[in-house]
């Protein structure tokens, strides 16, 4: 071989080695980049799992503690029960005064639960327009000569509606 030769083959050589140096140095930096994404990724991942599993925890303690501010309100109305209560335990006898301030309280405490429920949104099955299926639940027929057949003649337990939402039916008697 001649000496122009050996450098020839020396620089191929070096250019090789060069070029292979360039192509690990890229795959290199591109399996850097690639592990710097994958483990953005998997930390954006875990972030997001993270909010949905709080999301999720503060969506079933709303829904636990939802009904908290009606059972507030509703205290007032059984504290004033409760002292209807002790106040006749106290008596051996009820006066006619004593059962006037009971059924006094009474009201009063009737007047206060629908107070708290008109709060809340909760009202009274109307029967403005007379029977009505969808409100009013039939439990018997009765005779009267006051009423046309299938109106409601008695009320024998209210219904209660919230906004749209039947809670009960009103439990009624309708004429035969």
């Amino acid at each position: 071989m001649s000496e122009k030769e050996e450098p020839q083959e020396e620089q191929i050589e070096e250019q090789e080695v060069q070029e292979e140096v360039e192509e690990l140095s890229e795959v290199e930096i591109l399996e850097k980049k690639l592990s710097e994404c994958e483990d953005k990724y998997l930390r954006e991942y875990a972030e997001f799992d993270n909010i949905k599993k709080r999301m999720e925890k503060e969506k079933f303690q709303a829904i636990g503690y939802a009904h908290e501010q009606f059972a507030r309100d509703l205290l007032s109305v059984i504290d004033a029960l409760d002292n209807a209560s002790a106040s006749t335990q106290s008596q051996e006898e009820v006066t006619p005064e004593m059962f006037a301030q009971l059924k006094e309280g009474i009201e009063l405490t009737i007047s206060q639960f629908a107070k708290v429920f008109e709060k809340h949104g909760v009202e009274l099955v109307t029967m403005e327009n007379g029977f009505d299926p969808n409100f009013h639940e039939a439990v018997m027929k009765v005779d009267s000569p006051d009423h046309k057949e299938g109106e409601v003649v008695q009320v024998l337990q209210k219904g209660y509606k919230i906004k749209d939402r039947l809670l009960r039916s009103a439990m009624v008697s309708i004429a035969k």
